[in-house]
């Protein structure tokens, strides 16, 4: 997971783990509430501006977005036909903007930052019995992994590409899937082995 990272620092990581967490978290909410396309896609070119002032290496990064062109073809779709062609924009545009917004967070946050940004407010929750520490790993977890998937597919992509010279197959999904599943297993175990097991 520690690919999902910037390898170069930035200004970005200088800042508090909480903070760009709670700037995400309040990004989430204000944005479920746009719904003119306009509006979102405002929102969406201040990310983009944000990648652009965090150098090369993280404007490469939205090439991850690949694999989820033919999702975002198909809801935007979906979207047009049930309701009209703003509709449909605006929903693209929301999940674009998120997942490049939560992208900015896991690739200049290091994961123990953000266990640590994210424990004091999961704190009272151990009165009904719940972990604080295994939520706020779970919570890290999820920021982390996405942009994770998404670079591995577009490895994949590129090695099709190079031993077919043609456009990726549905093919890859399979394979795809079945190294997921493989991957969630070991990183259950090194929890596990970490002291994270829920059976203790």
């Amino acid at each position: 997971m520690l690919a999902a990272t910037l390898g170069s620092r930035t200004w970005l990581h200088r800042v508090p783990a909480g903070w760009k967490l709670l700037a995400l978290a309040l990004c989430s909410v204000f944005f479920f509430q746009v719904t003119a396309w306009w509006g979102l896609a405002a929102g969406l070119a201040g990310v983009l501006a944000l990648y652009a002032s965090l150098g090369r290496a993280a404007v490469k990064r939205l090439a991850l977005l690949a694999p989820l062109a033919p999702l975002l073809v198909g809801i935007a779709l979906l979207q047009y036909l049930a309701a009209d062609a703003a509709t449909a924009a605006s929903v693209v545009l929301r999940l674009l903007l998120l997942v490049l917004a939560a992208d900015l967070v896991s690739m200049t946050t290091p994961m123990l930052a953000m266990m640590d940004a994210i424990a004091p407010l999961l704190r009272p929750l151990a009165r009904l019995g719940l972990d604080a520490r295994r939520l706020g790993l779970a919570v890290a977890l999820v920021v982390r992994f996405v942009p994770t998937l998404f670079e591995d597919w577009r490895r994949r992509e590129e090695a099709w590409r190079a031993r077919t010279g043609r456009r990726p197959s549905i093919r890859l999904l399979v394979p795809w899937v079945h190294d997921l599943i493989r991957l969630a297993d070991h990183v259950g175990d090194a929890l596990d082995a970490r002291g994270f097991s829920s059976r203790k």
